[in-house]
């Protein structure tokens, strides 16, 4: 796990890491970061590039810093940015207004977003200058906390924890907008993905050809949210053939086990189970 620094892309730290792995590892992460966000950034080697899907749809924690009476086209600091006459709202009224974007709320992705509308990327669209329609998706946000209030400098910190395919740029200018202000990011920082936490993560700086391997965690660890079904004898040998199996009775995807060894991630389909990825073979 890795605490991505600022000013470099996802695609780019794991550059950095595949150059201390062998030839043709492969290697890939599990959600992006823009480069003005630090923090979480799960990689995933080898055989564990197939669990990706597990940990991307994973709640997700972060804490924002926002400047407020000044909007960005971005949403965030790397836009460009056009101050505006309005003051700061007071902690009251800030608090009072969270409450309305906490719980299932909607968001429009921004323009300068990956998201795909007609089969372009919307920030490809925004910088040409063009804005296209978008659907609202909906989103929950678990928690929205005020950690830090400073009138001064015009700026608030806050801690978030969300669904996936939240935009904390877009819930912090929605939130400004509905105190007739404006606001956007100046600093994100993720710090959990579901059970993986941030405090266990190492930095670019600290990884080395020969230290690499200590900061990858278990493959199982991976996708340790997902309930476990532990085989032997001949069940194990059909799992490690890439066999269905007797239902199991559980919902959604699960681990196959056997011993410690993680074999397989199974899901359910009527009376049979059915393997979504096999990382082991006979």
């Amino acid at each position: 796990m890795l605490d991505k620094p600022p000013g470099i892309t996802s695609a780019g730290a794991v550059a950095v890491v595949k150059r201390l792995l062998p030839r043709k590892t492969k290697i890939g992460h599990t959600g992006t970061l823009d480069p003005l966000a630090t923090g979480l950034l799960v990689l995933v080697i080898g055989r564990a590039t197939r669990l990706s899907r597990y940990v991307t749809d994973l709640d997700k924690s972060y804490v924002a810093t926002a400047r407020f009476g000044a909007i960005s086209d971005t949403l965030d600091a790397e836009g460009e940015i056009l101050t505006l006459d309005a003051p700061m709202p007071d902690e009251d009224d800030l608090r009072s207004a969270m409450q309305q974007f906490t719980g299932d709320i909607t968001q429009i992705p921004p323009m300068a977003s990956a998201v795909k509308v007609g089969g372009e990327r919307l920030y490809k669209a925004h910088r040409r200058g063009e804005t296209v329609e978008r659907e609202s998706r909906p989103v929950t946000i678990h928690s929205f906390s005020l950690t830090n209030l400073d009138i001064a400098s015009q700026t608030a910190t806050f801690e978030i924890s969300c669904s996936s395919g939240t935009y904390v740029r877009s819930l912090i200018a929605d939130l400004a907008d509905s105190l007739g202000t404006g606001a956007h990011l100046t600093a994100l920082r993720r710090t959990s993905i579901g059970d993986l936490n941030l405090q266990h993560a190492t930095t670019l700086d600290h990884l080395t050809e020969d230290s690499v391997y200590n900061h990858i965690i278990q493959t199982n660890a991976v996708v340790g949210h997902l309930l476990i079904l532990g085989v032997g004898g001949r069940t194990e040998k059909m799992v490690r053939s890439g066999r269905s199996l007797e239902a199991a009775g559980i919902e959604g995807p699960y681990r196959i086990m056997g011993g410690d060894e993680l074999l397989a991630v199974y899901r359910d389909s009527g009376n049979e189970a059915r393997p979504e990825v096999v990382l082991c073979g006979e």
